[in-house]
């Protein structure tokens, strides 16, 4: 064979893993920005850029230890650290909890990555919320198994269809995932759901994966429950970290905790050590913000109520988004986005990847269109209302400029 008719392919486990948040539409938004265009980006849950600052405390104790983490340190992590992450589970009613129980990783991303990698075989199912956070998804199919997505139910503020859950589950069926607080939605569970989750999970033998990484990112008086405070006769996995709730994500800092039947677990838990080992530790030096995030000043609570930044902005971008003609939105009560609704007898969009191109090109605002969060249908898209009041009223102002010009007449 000649070296022109040489192709290096990627791997067939990549077939249908995708991560659109940062897919086609970004690459075009990075293509106008190299041509000098200004863009304003609605599209991703990072906080630095829009000028949310990580508590100086977190950024003092990182730089304090800094000479002493230069060395790899246990592979699950730094004992304060998990110590700290141990007794945050107590306060959330999570009993049982030891700091071996803990491991700490690059992000709650590398942990769903590992925490899959672990469980899965082929055929194996895993039941994820529709729509959902796509690394998900993407974990399961690059694990081997196959995900299966249960709908959420707009009319009811985005809880979880338990008719569709039932529908789903079969012999195959792993686990549950539970996304709570919700991205993309913004819905926040109340514990009569979470009773009927644990029952649908209890019934099938499920593991619970509990992804609450905006635990603390609640409107309106809303409190957080998470589901593994609420029973401890099945196994769950709880993921948290610093990103969103601390404004550090770049300090790629999560962890994930395991509770409840711990005891029928033994094999699982022992894959999770072996996958932790591998990857030698995680990042030593974010480590050390984990204990004074957790025991210090929660500023996070000033941010979110209806007068700080967050709570304004989050009033700001429902009340322009849900006032468009065509355009109907659910309030989010946690989290960081808006998941609003296009009529399709309005918007008869068949492609909302080009909708989100379309809009990208013609106004200079870069979206994330629903598909990419495997909801089925083209007619949702993802807003991230972290910019500063002025960038909302503008950017939102162009979408509804653009949808207006959109609009079947």
């Amino acid at each position: 064979m000649s070296s022109d008719q040489y192709h290096v392919n990627k791997s067939d486990k990549l077939k249908g893993v995708c991560y659109d948040i940062r897919g086609p539409v970004l690459r075009e938004a990075h293509r106008l920005e190299d041509e000098g265009h200004r863009v304003i980006k609605l599209n991703i849950g990072n906080p630095a850029p829009f000028g949310f600052e990580a508590p100086e405390e977190l950024l003092q104790d990182v730089i304090s230890n800094l000479p002493e983490s230069t060395g790899y340190c246990h592979s699950k992590g730094l004992f304060p650290a998990r110590k700290a992450v141990m007794q945050y589970t107590q306060t959330k009613g999570i009993e049982g909890v030891t700091v071996d129980d803990v491991i700490i990783g690059n992000g709650v991303s590398e942990l769903i990555v590992m925490a899959m990698q672990a469980l899965l075989n082929s055929g194996d199912e895993v039941l994820l919320p529709a729509p959902d956070y796509p690394l998900w998804t993407a974990s399961v199919r690059l694990s081997g198994g196959t995900p299966v997505h249960y709908l959420c139910d707009e009319q009811q503020d985005w809880q979880p269809s338990l008719e569709d859950i039932r529908a789903k589950v079969n012999k195959n069926t792993k686990a549950l995932v539970i996304i709570n607080p919700n991205n993309p939605t913004g819905a926040n569970y109340e514990p009569a759901m979470l009773r009927e989750l644990l029952q649908i999970a209890r019934e099938n033998n499920l593991i619970v994966f509990a992804d609450e990484i905006y635990d603390k990112i609640l409107y309106d008086g809303e409190e957080h429950t998470s589901i593994a405070s609420m029973a401890d006769d099945l196994l769950f996995i709880t993921f948290n970290g610093l990103s969103k709730n601390y404004r550090a994500a770049g300090f790629r800092a999560g962890w994930m905790v395991i509770s409840g039947a711990k005891h029928r677990a033994e094999s699982y838990i022992e894959g999770l050590d072996m996958l932790a080992s591998m990857r030698l530790c995680a990042n030593v030096p974010s480590q050390h913000a984990i204990q004074t995030a957790l025991g210090g000043y929660q500023s996070i609570n000033d941010l979110v109520l209806p007068t700080g930044r967050l709570g304004r902005q989050r009033d700001l971008a429902w009340e322009m988004l849900d006032s468009i003609p065509g355009v109907s939105c659910v309030k989010p009560k946690s989290a960081l986005y808006l998941f609003p609704k296009l009529d399709p007898k309005v918007f008869p969009f068949e492609d909302d990847e080009a909708f989100a191109l379309d809009l990208l090109r013609e106004e200079k605002v870069l979206i994330v269109q629903g598909t990419a969060f495997n909801w089925p249908d083209p007619d949702h898209f993802r807003v991230v209302f972290l910019p500063r009041v002025d960038d909302l009223e503008d950017s939102i102002g162009r979408i509804a400029r653009y949808l207006d010009r959109a609009r079947k007449k």
